[in-house]
């Protein structure tokens, strides 16, 4: 890998997300020598994935190169690798580019999308975990609209403007909205041949609400707010199967989409190596104490969403959103730098934000402790606290230039195929 020799202590940090990118920042000029290991050379803000899927912002908006963070920091190096296996004994990793030892080992590797294991799901729905993959959506979306315009067929053509994402979460919530809109705004515009009202969009869930998570107040709110922009809603539905542009459900449901959008859970994205002591395997995720130390290592932490801290307020763990992440990597840095000073460490201690949907213009749901808001005022909340957690100011700037110019004109830019759809299964393998 060809990072220097030191006589400093080494922290290898797995995982450019958010945990990652908040313990580097906080750990600059430190008497440490930091590695950082990612598959991929930038840090992705996840929440607006589904902007980019929807055209509503470009890729380049919601993405950081990770170079960048360490630019200047002699004591810092990154390396563009995926990881295979953790030695323990050894205090080893291997990666695809070679092996490296450490002295402290963070993972924060996040998730990765659960299918249950449902195999012909995970072969034939598209998912959105990463940029490739919303810019999948994307061209998937508008090839679909494409090849609808020039059917004459009436069945094939059903099947080809009827979009369904499975999983109403914030992910699929936004999703829909953000169709919705697109049908609603820009469409017409762009197919003045085509009768948009045959553009069908439906939500599936097994819950018996939109936005599980959420206060009831919001998950009624988000649902008025998706079933007044024309999104169809399918509640207490558990999806089957999905093969040759037909999807099933567990009840009466069938629907013939070419464009089926899998967004019902996740889990932890974990490297193999440890023990079921350390890695609960249900839900793939590390078990560390207050101190984001993983269970049974003195010298192995995990932070985010693939760690599991299991506190009175939160026995379950805490929600695998971005504001958990951000905080233990604070947390985390402030640690390592009390042990070159010998000083206490600091327990972890997680301070809820609250939570918070977008469905479209103007309409979005928010919950903070028991305050509960929804309509232009939380949808504006929305706006500047996605903005500000934007990684670099330019990022800023250009999606706030993007969402400005969408607002005013009704439309969205990226109206773009950059390259032609692949399945998402493809896409990982070449990532």
């Amino acid at each position: 890998m060809n990072i220097p020799k030191t006589q400093k202590s080494r922290i290898v940090i797995i995982g450019g997300g958010f945990g990652g990118i908040n313990l580097i920042k906080n750990l600059k000029k430190t008497d440490y020598q930091i590695v950082l290991l990612d598959k991929r050379n930038f840090h992705t803000f996840q929440p607006l994935l589904y902007q980019v899927s929807t055209s509503g912002l470009e890729p380049e908006s919601i993405a950081y190169p990770l170079r960048k963070l360490i630019r200047n920091q002699k004591n810092m190096h990154f390396r563009l690798a995926e990881v295979d296996h953790i030695d323990t004994n050894l205090k080893k990793i291997r990666t695809d580019i070679g092996d490296l030892s450490y002295d402290y080992l963070v993972i924060a590797t996040g998730t990765r999308t659960n299918f249950f294991g449902n195999k012909t799901i995970e072969d034939n729905a598209v998912w959105m975990k990463s940029l490739p993959q919303a810019l999948n959506i994307r061209s998937l979306m508008f090839e679909n609209l494409e090849r609808a315009n020039r059917t004459e067929d009436p069945v094939k053509r059903k099947e080809l403007l009827r979009f369904v994402i499975a999983g109403a979460g914030p992910t699929g919530v936004e999703l829909s909205g953000a169709f919705a809109e697109l049908r609603s705004n820009v469409l017409q515009a762009d197919y003045p041949d085509m009768d948009i009202s045959e553009i069908e969009i439906h939500l599936v869930e097994g819950a018996d609400r939109v936005l599980p998570p959420f206060s009831e107040y919001s998950s009624k709110k988000a649902q008025k707010f998706l079933e007044d922009m024309g999104v169809t809603i399918h509640l207490e539905t558990f999806v089957d199967n999905y093969e040759n542009n037909r999807m099933t459900t567990k009840g009466d449901l069938i629907l013939d989409t070419a464009t089926f959008i899998w967004s019902a859970g996740v889990t932890g994205a974990a490297i193999s190596g440890f023990e079921e002591t350390s890695l609960l395997p249900k839900i793939n995720r590390y078990k560390v104490d207050r101190y984001n130390k993983v269970a049974g290592f003195q010298d192995i932490y995990a932070i985010g969403d693939i760690a599991l801290m299991q506190t009175e307020d939160f026995p379950k763990g805490h929600p695998q959103v971005a504001q958990p992440a951000i905080q233990q990597g604070k947390n985390l840095a402030i640690n390592f730098k009390n042990k070159l000073k010998n000083k206490e460490l600091k327990p972890f201690s997680y301070f809820d934000k609250g939570s918070m949907a977008t469905i479209g213009r103007n309409k979005a749901v928010v919950d903070i402790g028991k305050v509960r808001f929804a309509g232009f005022f939380a949808w504006f909340i929305w706006m500047f606290i996605h903005l500000w957690f934007l990684v670099g100011f330019r990022n800023r700037v250009v999606t706030f230039f993007n969402w400005t110019y969408s607002y005013i004109n009704f439309d969205k830019a990226a109206r773009l195929i950059i390259r032609p759809f692949k399945q998402n299964k493809i896409i990982a393998e070449e990532d």
